[in-house]
């Protein structure tokens, strides 16, 4: 009963999530020429985020796969009842990430580390997206300036620096704790 609810939570949900998730993504690419330029020889051509280890109880998340447009984009290519699953290989680039823990996957996200990503496929695709992972930054900043104003953007900035920081520090404190339980257990 309670998986099925999170079944029919997650369909109504992901595909929206998915949706800005992909807009946050576009809008972080825009913001930056030589991240379009990277992606532009690239049109069409298929991204797949592979989440290993994913736990078992969770809903399994839709279908995660963009395709480059021809502006540099991504399209985010949807979940389709009548669509037939995607061939073994389909996609011109994977990316593996372990998920095993999804929690602290979107801490580290959160606090700016980003996670460790095995990357197979297209070499060229494969290399202009490792440079894309390596350099490219959202300047919320800047988001919070347009919105806001100068005044109310950066004390939310510095209020958002302050709990992410906050949050390092309780992400650190917990790790050092269970380090210390390990090695007090073993």
């Amino acid at each position: 009963m309670i998986h099925s609810l999170l079944d029919s939570f997650q369909a109504l949900v992901a595909p929206a999530a998915l949706e800005r998730l992909t807009l946050v993504i576009n809008h972080v690419l825009a913001g930056e020429t030589a991240a379009t330029q990277r992606l532009m020889p690239h049109s069409g051509r298929l991204i797949r985020l592979e989440l290993d280890g994913w736990p078992a109880p969770l809903p399994r998340p839709p279908l995660l796969r963009w395709r480059v447009t021809p502006a540099g984009l991504l399209e985010w290519t949807g979940v389709s009842e009548t669509a037939p699953p995607e061939p073994e290989g389909a996609a011109n680039l994977t990316l593996r990430l372990d998920a095993s823990n999804p929690a602290a996957l979107l801490m580290r996200g959160v606090m700016g580390s980003p996670p460790q990503v095995q990357i197979d496929g297209d070499a060229q695709l494969a290399g202009d997206v490792n440079w894309l992972m390596q350099n490219l930054r959202w300047d919320v900043a800047a988001d919070l300036h347009r919105v806001f104003g100068p005044g109310i953007a950066q004390q939310v900035h510095q209020v958002g620096r302050a709990l992410a920081s906050g949050m390092r520090a309780a992400m650190n404190t917990a790790k050092d704790v269970s380090d210390r339980l390990r090695a007090w257990r073993a």
